[in-house]
């Protein structure tokens, strides 16, 4: 197995206290990697001009002093193009920060870019993006995964120290198992989604990428919390837990070990289950038994609020314009949309409309509803008797472009997305983890998922693991 080397946030804060070094040296070695990697095409927008202003001015006292992070395009920030990789967008600068920026900023965080991803989240590839395919950092001829696949890169190429993704279905977990890094979604509620422009209400998180499960939980307390801003956040705060191995009882569902399985991906989720089987942990079997419907479940509640959120881009309030046809309203909609949308949007927006119609309504979007309590109540039935889930992340290693875009999008998402969706539907926190490499030199994550409101918990078992597998050598 190869030893990366990764300097955790402590590291630095350590090296900033002591003088050895300086924001500005840390933001030179992460603009460094992001000019090696500019063809890998993470980033839509760079600012790593504006960053070095912010870096002089970063406080010691400060919990992510000087530390660089990148942002998805979806989240906005003020007075920066915010444009979800469309067409539709490109000419929209927000006059507000998202909650989560602004309190990254706040505690010292240096904002160097706005990542690529799938045209208005909408993908597990992070190909359909009007700047272009984001690609892996292992293989350049493989996709990074999606639709957060920009800040994946980012991060895993050393242009950004960590990263905020949106995850709606697995948009977080998915490209950082395809890129060798660690993907947290938190629980539903535990993090405001003000500022985030919407997919699906009701499972998008804002969510963090890091090279370290340490990272991703320091970066962690600083965005989670109550927001005026958001009402379905929540003002309890979340409990601190720590994970004992020797007590740990580790779930592997039945049910994902499907004949679609990567040979290199069952060896992989085996091998981490005896791995922590000998170091003192219960591994057990567990049943999910309506995953199997947790994708089409998805895909009509997806759609639906697709079909919702989109209706504001009208070409009238924001956004772009069509000039071809303004002969009536109703024809300067249709043109907007058709020049601005690209097929995969327009598709969603359709299949949305479709299943919302009157004559539809119960037996697509009230079904939808339904399976999904029923998906919810598995995993509360499974956390009767373990305590995380184990599962793979994705089914295989990052496929090639030419794989990868010979299926349709639709399809593709529902091959991605096939063990991470389920959480998102339950609003549960789950962690994709690096473990491994494959035959083809890429990287295998495992994906972690916890009961509901115990991501500190979650986040200490994912140490635990990284610690096991020794994916990345830490500098202490």
């Amino acid at each position: 197995m190869r030893s990366l080397p990764a300097a955790s946030i402590a590291h630095l804060r350590n090296a900033l206290h002591s003088g050895s070094k300086t924001p500005e040296e840390i933001l030179s070695v992460h603009q460094t990697a992001w000019e090696k990697s500019a063809a890998l095409n993470a980033f839509v927008t760079s600012l790593f001009q504006h960053g070095s202003a912010s870096a002089s001015q970063s406080q010691q006292q400060q919990p992510l002093q000087g530390i660089p992070f990148a942002v998805k395009d979806n989240f906005c920030i003020k007075g920066i193009p915010t444009t979800c990789a469309s067409k539709m967008l490109q000419p929209f600068v927000p006059a507000y920060d998202a909650t989560v920026v602004k309190r990254l900023r706040d505690a010292g965080a240096v904002l160097v870019g706005k990542t690529n991803m799938d045209e208005f989240a909408m993908g597990s590839g992070s190909v359909d993006s009007v700047v272009g395919p984001v690609k892996n950092p292992w293989n350049p001829l493989h996709i990074a995964g999606g639709s957060s696949g920009g800040s994946a890169v980012a991060v895993a190429s050393g242009a950004a120290h960590f990263a905020l993704g949106s995850d709606t279905g697995g948009s977080v977990r998915n490209p950082a198992g395809h890129c060798g890094i660690v993907g947290f979604k938190p629980s539903y509620g535990s993090v405001s989604r003000h500022g985030l422009i919407p997919l699906l209400n009701s499972t998008d998180v804002p969510s963090i990428f890091a090279r370290l499960v340490e990272d991703v939980r320091t970066v962690f307390r600083v965005i989670a919390g109550c927001d005026i801003k958001d009402s379905t956040t929540f003002r309890k705060t979340l409990p601190e837990e720590k994970a004992d191995v020797k007590r740990l009882r580790i779930g592997v569902a039945k049910e994902y070990n499907v004949p679609e399985l990567s040979d290199d991906m069952r060896e992989c989720w085996m091998r981490v289950a005896d791995a922590l089987e000998e170091q003192g942990a219960d591994v057990r079997s567990v049943s999910l038994p309506h995953s199997e419907y947790a994708n089409a479940c998805y895909t009509v509640l997806n759609t639906c609020d697709v079909a919702s959120n989109m209706a504001r881009y009208d070409g009238i309030e924001f956004g772009y314009r069509s000039n071809t046809d303004r002969s009536s309203t109703n024809a300067l909609y249709a043109a907007t949309r058709h020049e601005a949308f690209n097929e995969v949007v327009r598709g969603r927006i359709l299949a949305g409309n479709f299943f919302l119609l009157k004559r539809n309504f119960q037996n697509y979007f009230v079904r939808a509803a339904q399976v999904r309590r029923l998906i919810a109540e598995d995993f509360q039935k499974a956390f009767d008797s373990v305590d995380v889930i184990l599962t793979p992340v994705t089914l295989t290693d990052a496929p090639s472009f030419p794989d990868f875009t010979a299926i349709d999008n639709r399809t593709q998402q529902e091959v991605q997305d096939l063990f991470t969706v389920g959480a998102s539907l339950a609003g549960l926190p789950a962690v994709s983890v690096p473990v491994s490499w494959s035959a083809r030199g890429l990287p295998m994550g495992m994906q972690l998922i916890a009961p509901f409101w115990r991501d500190y918990f979650l986040l200490d078992v994912a140490e635990i693991l990284q610690h096991l597998v020794n994916f990345y050598h830490v500098e202490k």
